[in-house]
């Protein structure tokens, strides 16, 4: 099962999954000589905590917890330096934010949420933003940023009987 599959069952363990995004952020900001503080670091730790995006103000109480200023402004300056850098993407459907699985791939943002557990994960659609693209360049348009956010409900959500005839 590929990572992205993993991500909808419940056996899934995301401490693999945070050890490399936190990895992976540090070796980035190291590279680009950007500061990856403590308080960035916990915002990042907090999303990848799960699947599941998460909006700003949830992620105040980890702050505050910790001992940092657990006002909005922190926050939301700590998501806007991780957004910046691809280490999180905004669902703007859901006014929440996941963690990238691969931050140093420049990527378009496309996502299957689950509408019923909120479980989220990042797929590759390479193939379709090439054709959106190529339609916008013959209308004279330039594309800047493409997301894709997919509702529907994920293998775990889905009734047992409805599960069974699709396998």
């Amino acid at each position: 099962m590929s990572e992205s599959q993993l991500a909808f069952h419940s056996e899934h363990d995301h401490k693999g999954c945070i050890k490399q995004a936190l990895n992976d952020a540090k070796e980035l900001c190291r590279a680009r000589n950007l500061r990856f503080t403590p308080i960035r670091e916990l915002v990042l730790k907090t999303i990848w905590q799960s699947h599941k995006p998460l909006g700003a103000y949830e992620l105040l109480p980890a702050l505050a917890e910790a001992g940092f200023n657990s006002a909005p402004p922190t926050v939301y300056r700590a998501l806007d330096f991780l957004q910046e850098q691809g280490l999180v993407h905004r669902i703007a459907l859901l006014n929440a934010f996941i963690g990238c699985p691969h931050p140093n791939e420049a990527h378009d943002g496309s996502f299957l949420i689950c509408s019923k557990c909120n479980n989220t994960v990042e797929i590759d659609t390479t193939r379709i933003s090439d054709e959106v693209n190529k339609q916008a360049e013959s209308l004279g348009f330039t594309p800047e940023q493409q997301s894709i956010e997919i509702l529907g409900t994920c293998p775990e959500c889905l009734p047992k009987k409805q599960r069974d005839t699709q396998e």
